[in-house]
């Protein structure tokens, strides 16, 4: 039976450092106060893997020295501009970067929801991409003749963490369309969950809700987190902070402006 935790702190203290750690895309539901929580604990070593990019979450991780790997196919404030904490990183070396594409990554993940150790894709081939990824290995096609093919190792993170509208108190979660969760859940070992309310009764006995649910044998823990992708956004609930995202790109530009926004956005939490 999966733990309601207390607290969002409860929630992710069982998310060790260096775990291997998947998170969604920007707009799919992002844990942003469950990442201001590992924040604050001060987790380090994280081999971070975006499913299959990120903007802001990935930005203020690697900018807090949270992560050892990142392995994502793009990090962007999108129309704010470029992740300057995540490119401060790049330029310095202080990360190592497992770069991929969109579809490179959803196939990995697709390998370990179904249990096989890899999964082939052919859209890489003679990409840069390739070079970089000595991981990635280039077969023929066993079945016809001068036919190469890209085969991909599964992806099975350690934790997936994600935000989602609704949970049940038998660790049902309804995710609605954003069903790269789902994957990120069945690939990965343990699955922690932030959500806006819970939901009296169960809600797989609810045929209007059942099939956009997580069943909760796949989840270990949730916690209610009113607002908790804000700034970014949670489908059909609420939309971005532009104000704000505007506001942490130009304090980001330099390592001062970002400490402020840590010390003003982050850790004045703690200290609450």
């Amino acid at each position: 039976m999966p733990t309601i935790a207390t607290s969002v702190d409860e929630a992710i203290a069982s998310i060790p450092d260096g775990a291997m750690l998947v998170v969604p895309r920007e707009s799919s539901g992002v844990p942003m106060e469950a990442t201001r929580a590992l924040i604050r604990r001060g987790v380090k070593r994280l081999h971070l893997v975006a499913l299959p990019t990120s903007s802001l979450q990935a930005e203020l991780l690697v900018g807090a020295g949270c992560v050892e790997t990142l392995e994502t196919s793009a990090v962007s404030l999108g129309e704010f501009g470029p992740a300057p904490r995540f490119t401060a990183a790049i330029l310095s070396g202080a990360i190592r970067m497992k770069d991929a594409t969109c579809p490179a990554l959803h196939a990995a993940f697709q390998a370990a929801e179904k249990g096989v150790p890899f999964m082939p894709l052919r859209g890489v081939l003679g990409t840069d991409v390739l070079k970089h990824r000595p991981d990635w290995k280039v077969i023929d096609n066993p079945f016809s003749n001068a036919d190469p093919i890209v085969l991909l190792p599964a992806i099975r993170p350690d934790v997936a963490l994600f935000h989602a509208p609704i949970a049940d108190r038998d660790g049902n979660v309804w995710i609605g369309r954003q069903r790269e969760l789902v994957t990120m859940a069945h690939a990965a070992e343990r699955t922690v969950v932030t959500v806006e309310r819970l939901h009296d009764g169960n809600l797989l006995d609810d045929p209007t809700l059942a099939a956009g649910c997580i069943p909760g044998f796949y989840i270990e823990t949730v916690a209610v987190v009113p607002r908790g992708a804000w700034p970014l956004p949670l489908p059909e609930h609420y939309g971005w902070d532009a104000e704000h995202l505007a506001e942490y790109a130009k304090l980001a530009a330099t390592e001062q402006g970002f400490k402020q926004y840590l010390d003003q956005y982050v850790y004045e939490k703690q200290v609450a």
